[in-house]
């Protein structure tokens, strides 16, 4: 759906302003024109958070359930929803108050960004690990858990340690084996359904219990990501 088209749209730095192209404009529509024709983007636009988790993990107890529409959050017209979406995903922001615009919620959370160069910030999508991995610019250096603790093939959520361009990024935390879609869909209901600085609500499945975590600026995200809490029945 062209989601890796978007992976190298942007200045890795903050600071540094970002310069959208009439082209990388239209790898964004393009991009969530096609995540809206998913299942799990309609099941987030018309249903609520449940819908779109169980749709990947099986059945859960939520206690943060919505439908956008219903709540009045988004109208049942796509485009106005898309135009949402845009803005919240894609419309580029001041993280560092130095420069022009320089972050994007997209940016943040799906291709990582760096703090004047020197620390890490995002990266929480494991196709970019994966794709950053294989190119040699990023070093997994393990996952983060307690004894009797370790992660399984039926993990989808993961706490790591890695390096980036050259520098540590102490602990992240990251869905594993889902959709860009799937991602975007459930940190998007969170963000529409709160006007809290920072949203947080918990997922228990069957062998672990997660916190999903979405962090505004101003009316786009901040941030966003799944913290996991435990695993295998084990606090982490």
């Amino acid at each position: 759906m062209g989601f890796m088209k978007l992976l190298d749209n942007y200045e890795r730095s903050t600071g540094v302003a970002e310069r959208v192209t009439a082209e990388e404009v239209t790898e964004n529509n393009s991009f969530l024109d096609a995540v809206l024709e998913t299942a799990v983007m309609k099941s987030c636009h018309t249903k609520n958070v449940e819908g779109c988790i169980m749709m990947i993990l099986g059945v859960i107890r939520l206690e943060h359930v919505s439908c956008l529409i219903g709540k009045g959050k988004s109208r049942s017209d796509l485009r106005p929803f898309k135009s949402q979406l845009y803005y919240m995903w894609f419309r580029l922001y001041h993280r560092d108050r130095n420069g022009g615009e320089d972050s994007s919620g997209f940016e943040h959370v799906f291709v990582g960004e760096t703090k004047f160069g020197r620390e890490i910030m995002g990266l929480h999508n494991w196709v970019q690990f994966y794709l950053q991995e294989k190119q040699e610019l990023l070093d997994y250096k393990g996952y983060k858990a307690r004894d009797n603790d370790a992660p399984n093939e039926d993990d989808h959520v993961l706490n790591v340690q890695f390096s980036w361009h050259g520098l540590v990024k102490p602990v992240a935390s990251a869905f594993v084996g889902v959709s860009p879609e799937f991602e975007m869909a459930i940190f998007t209901i969170l963000f529409l359904t709160s006007t809290e600085k920072t949203t947080t609500a918990v997922v228990n499945l069957d062998e672990y219990q997660l916190e999903m975590v979405v962090h505004r600026h101003g009316r786009s995200i901040g941030t966003a990501y799944p913290k996991l809490l435990s695993s295998n029945n084990r606090h982490v």
